[in-house]
Formats: C-alpha cells, structure tokens, sequence
C-alpha cells in the first residue's frame, strides 16, 4: 500500500526553508551527539539532491523555470546562499558535489529577465574573501576554486577582485605545489583577466605601473604551468 501514496513533492519555499534550518543548526550546534549530528547531516544532503533536482530536472523532465526562479529568490533573500557555501568543508564527497551544482546554477538563474546573484553579491562580497583563501585548503579548494569561477562570472566580482589585494595572492595560488589545485588557480586567474574585459582594461589603465611586473611574472607562471583540467558547462570542475 505504501507504494500507491508517494510523498507530495515539496515546493521550493519548503525546500529553501528546510536546507535553511539544517544549515543553521549544523552551524550552532558544534557540540551536538554524534548520531543526531549524522541524521541531520544526512537529511541535508537529501534536501540540497531535491534543491537540485528542481533546478536540472530529473532525467525524465525538463526543471520548470517558474520554480527555479522561485527557488533562486528565496535561496537568495533569506541569505541561504551564504550558509550553503560555509558549510560545504562539512559536507561529504555527494553531498558536497550536488551543493556546488546548485551554487552555480543560482548564479544563472534569471527572475523576470535579469539575474539576480549579482545585486545579492554586491552586497555579500565578503565571501570571496571565504572563496579564494580556499585555494590553501587541499580538501576544499577545487570545490571553492569552481564557485570562485561562477561568481567571477559577475562584473561586480571581478572588479572586487582587482582592486584588492586578493589579486596580488593569485601569484601565490598558482604556485601551489599541487598540480591539481594550482591548475586550478591558473584557470580562476584566465578567468578573471578575460571575462570583463573593459573592467580589466580600466583597472590596468590606472595601476598599469605596479600591476605591469606582477601581471608579467603570473603570465610567465601561467605559460610554464599546463593545464590538466578541461571545463565545460558539464564539466567535471563541480568536485
């Protein structure tokens, strides 16, 4: 009898909700019993499959775009975003690879014909100084490294990471002895410097003294470093 009453799919209001209040309580509740803090953990990583499923499909139909655009809007104005993001050291391999899937594709996400990531990360530019030190975190850091590179996507991002010291530690991210992770690094760097070429161009046109050497010596390391990783809008960089 059990298999003629299948669960009522959940709206996106109810799915933000609930990946919401497990995200909070995996973030206040440190000393919480080991098996209450694996069921919680394991109803997350249900709840952000579902978050994903709405926001791809499931294999047999297309995700509606009415309830992606909801989805967006709530994951976005009630700041689970940013939760989603700090809790992923915390999540397992799965898991951890379905939040990086739907980080990105929030940040496409088009509400009435424009997107809305940009405007919430202008005002939360703070997490790419959570993103980029991920680079020195071996476990995390093509995970951070492939979510850097969709909010680099965003003018507003980029222009942030120009004009602060976080492009001077791009030298230090594409020197990481591990190949895998300066590889990496070496494409959030290509990124950056052609994505918004206009804001790349006004940024060089006023610091062009300082940042001619710096630039020079990261294309020197870039050129001597080959790529080992190939992205695509499928690609295998969701890790």
């Amino acid at each position: 009898m059990k298999g003629l009453f299948k669960p009522k799919p959940r709206t996106p209001a109810e799915l933000v909700l609930q990946a919401r209040d497990l995200l909070r309580f995996l973030d206040q509740n440190t000393e919480t019993r080991e098996r209450k803090l694996e069921e919680k953990m394991s109803e997350l990583s249900n709840v952000i499959l579902e978050i994903r499923i709405v926001l791809f499909g499931n294999g047999k139909a297309e995700p509606s775009p009415d309830a992606c655009a909801h989805l967006a809007q709530d994951f976005f104005k009630h700041d689970t975003f940013r939760l989603l993001i700090l809790s992923l050291p915390k999540l397992d391999l799965g898991a951890r690879q379905n939040a990086t899937h739907v980080i990105a594709n929030l940040q496409r996400q088009r509400v009435c014909g424009r997107l809305i990531a940009p405007e919430y990360l202008e005002n939360n530019l703070d997490l790419v100084d959570i993103l980029l030190p991920g680079y020195k975190d071996g476990e995390i850091a093509i995970t951070y490294g492939a979510i850097l590179r969709e909010c680099i996507r965003h003018q507003i991002v980029a222009r942030y990471v120009l004009e602060t010291e976080h492009l001077k530690k791009f030298f230090t991210c594409i020197q990481i002895p591990n190949f895998e992770i300066a590889s990496d690094a070496q494409a959030t760097f290509k990124e950056l410097l052609t994505r918004h070429k206009s804001t790349v161009a006004e940024f060089l046109s006023v610091n062009y003294d300082w940042v001619s050497g710096f630039i020079s010596i990261c294309f020197l390391v870039l050129y001597c470093l080959p790529t080992s990783i190939h992205y695509s809008s499928n690609s295998s960089c969701f890790l």
